[in-house]
């Protein structure tokens, strides 16, 4: 890739009409370089078993190649055809409390030989057919894959020969899981029983982690297919998503990404990818900060540690998406600031009928122009211009926040409170760091090499193994500031609540511990309620930051900082206000030597290197006038090719985008 991509996915499958050269036609004018076609037209490519038509795709290759297009192909496995349900119905999912039925998307069950057989012929022909067109650079690798709560008898026979080949025997098991437990206890291979059932949190949540190494296996055995076929050239990645949150509880299509996806562990399956892609919506009007896109961005680029695509995002979407002017350029932007090489929006056209006739293109119905559509173009007038100067920009974040699935399921089934999840945790302490523009890395707990940070945070670190224990004792004896919130360290990864005390292995790093946990109640931090769950900390070493202000609760700390070895340890033991948990952050960062702008949210700074020029974005998430001062000796905004120095006001108007460039060598 030597430029960024801009552009949709695109269906002319669905279109009321033929628009094919006119569709093209708008998509140059925009500055497009880039579609996505085929990941949901399984029904069209083989509309018949065994019977294929490649047309449409071929039309939409040769108007590509016309037009100096690329594409990227996806295979169009997570749709299944109804002729292929007719023919075997159990290929549809078995879940908890029954077998899904046919009509929705992302309904099968991905273990199934029957659908693994006719998956296997349509990605063949498929990736042979279009692999040697000149226009393919890359290839989708069926789309936002999770395990769709796979109960089905293949899905519990393999889980059950995991097993026995991990303990090799019952007894093992059993002690894993404290399976002697209202008699849960098995004693032959042949007893054990179906998960369904399962009443034990360590267990059940074992088979959660177990669905989603299904999950990987069955990517990798995708881009195996994929891989026989296509160029050396051309690279194979996926849209990985985020778990959903609603707007409102009664709207099925509204929402946005939110925290970590629970089905499907990222950087497991990962591995299978030559360049990670992803799918992040966010909320747009007033509710803009920036925040899901960042988050995803930081997610999703630590899992190659190189840049990533954003495959799909939102254009106008629901009532709620449709953007004010200027935000669609910034969200663009947002993406490219967290080390996107480019991005395509989800879609290119509104659907005239079906389940998201109302998640709205880039084009409305009409498919005419509109002033999202021409805000477009103006992006792609832009990447035409800069473009290649922002193209691979590397970052290196010197702060790390720990996410962990197993700990997300371990909180489902012990929740911290009926309203907080363990993404909610995730989120009000992603969201602070973000807010104070410090950059951070979000990195899956069994892919955290702590030697390249500074500081690391552990929010709700619930499921920990001894190793990780150590590993994090070791970083901040040797000079690491560690960060963790209540519910961290308390079980290992078979979810067996330690019998120690906690938080477990890491007391004495700390210089605290705790016997005891509360509903806050009327307890407060320094004048502001608490809120969900209070840890009764017991300072021994630590330097006590806050107490509880309560009756029978003030002798005990809330918020500890103890210096251990050549580092320091802080502890958060209950939900304080987001203002709070910032200042104790920056008392954090300021013992990890992570410098921290002065400037904060609604502007965000965004920082990377480009060989040796340094990038710095200035988004500025607000509809109000402001002023930020350039903290740079010497830079030039791209935009105006306007020169600033330090101490010189930047103007920053109501959604806007400033991009300053540095040049190590005059």
């Amino acid at each position: 890739m030597k430029d960024l991509l801009f552009g949709a996915a695109y269906y002319p499958e669905y279109m009321p009409y033929d628009r094919l050269e006119k569709d093209m036609e708008m998509m140059k004018k925009a500055g497009m370089n880039t579609l996505r076609i085929a990941e949901s037209t399984w029904s069209s490519l083989e509309p018949e078993d065994g019977k294929f038509d490649f047309s449409c795709i071929d039309r939409v290759l040769e108007a590509a190649k016309r037009e100096g297009m690329s594409v990227i192909i996806g295979t169009p496995t997570y749709a299944l055809p109804p002729w292929l349900v007719k023919k075997e119905p159990g290929i549809m999912v078995e879940r908890k409390y029954g077998r899904a039925l046919y009509g929705a998307r992302q309904l099968m069950d991905i273990v199934h030989p029957v659908f693994r057989f006719h998956a296997e012929r349509m990605i063949r022909k498929l990736a042979a057919h279009t692999a040697g067109h000149k226009a393919v650079i890359g290839f989708q690798i069926d789309n936002e894959t999770k395990h769709y709560g796979n109960y089905g008898r293949y899905a519990q026979k393999l889980f059950a020969k995991y097993l026995r080949e991990k303990f090799v025997t019952t007894d093992a098991l059993n002690r894993a899981f404290c399976l002697n437990y209202w008699s849960n206890a098995v004693h032959s291979w042949e007893e054990f029983p179906d998960i369904r059932g399962c009443c034990n949190a360590g267990l059940a949540c074992y088979y959660e982690t177990f669905l989603r190494s299904l999950v990987a296996e069955y990517l990798k055995w995708q881009a195996g297919l994929v891989g026989e076929y296509k160029k050396e050239d051309q690279f194979i990645t996926h849209n990985f998503d985020f778990e959903w949150k609603k707007f409102g509880a009664d709207i099925a299509q509204d929402g946005y990404s939110y925290g970590i996806q629970p089905d499907i562990n990222h950087a497991e399956a990962s591995a299978v990818v030559s360049m990670a892609g992803t799918d992040i919506y966010h909320p747009t009007q007033d509710e803009l900060t920036g925040a899901e896109i960042a988050f995803g961005g930081d997610e999703i680029r630590c899992l190659k540690q190189n840049n990533y695509l954003v495959l799909e995002t939102q254009a106008q979407g629901f009532k709620n998406w449709t953007p004010y002017p200027g935000q669609l350029r910034l969200h663009a932007y947002s993406h490219l600031a967290a080390g996107a090489n480019g991005l395509l929006y989800w879609n290119w056209h509104s659907i005239h009928n079906g389940y998201e006739a109302y998640w709205m293109g880039l084009l409305g119905h009409d498919l005419e122009e509109n002033e999202t559509y021409r805000e477009a173009c103006l992006i792609g007038e832009e990447w035409q211009s800069i473009g290649k100067r922002l193209c691979h920009m590397k970052k290196e974040n010197r702060v790390a926040v720990v996410v962990d699935n197993s700990s997300l399921d371990a909180l489902k089934w012990y929740p911290v409170d009926r309203d907080l999840s363990y993404n909610d945790i995730v989120r009000w302490v992603y969201d602070s760091l973000y807010e104070l523009n410090i950059e951070c890395d979000i990195v899956d707990v069994n892919a955290l090499a702590p030697e390249r940070y500074r500081m690391i945070v552990t929010p709700a670190l619930y499921s920990v193994s001894k190793e990780t224990v150590e590993a994090l004792e070791k970083f901040v004896r040797q000079g690491g500031v560690l960060v963790s919130t209540f519910r961290s360290f308390v079980a290992d990864r078979n979810l067996s609540i330690y019998p120690e005390r906690k938080p477990y292995g890491l007391s004495e790093c700390f210089g605290m511990m705790y016997r005891q946990f509360t509903e806050p109640g009327r307890a407060s931090v320094e004048g502001k309620k608490v809120r969900y769950f209070a840890e009764l900390l017991q300072a021994q070493k630590a330097e006590t930051l806050a107490s509880y202000e309560h009756r029978y609760w003030g002798n005990y700390s809330a918020v500890t900082k103890n210096r251990y070895g050549e580092g320091f340890a802080y502890y958060v033991g209950t939900c304080l206000e987001k203002e709070q948990l910032k200042k104790y952050v920056l008392l954090a960062a300021a013992d990890a030597g992570v410098e921290v702008p002065e400037e904060r949210w609604p502007v965000i700074i965004k920082n990377g290197t480009v060989n040796d020029r340094k990038l710095h974005y200035f988004l500025h998430y607000s509809e109000t006038y402001r002023e930020t001062v350039c903290p740079y000796e010497k830079a030039t905004e791209l935009f105006s090719g306007k020169i600033y120095r330090k101490g010189e006001n930047i103007p920053l108007k109501d959604w806007d985008v400033k991009i300053l460039e540095e040049k190590e060598r005059e």
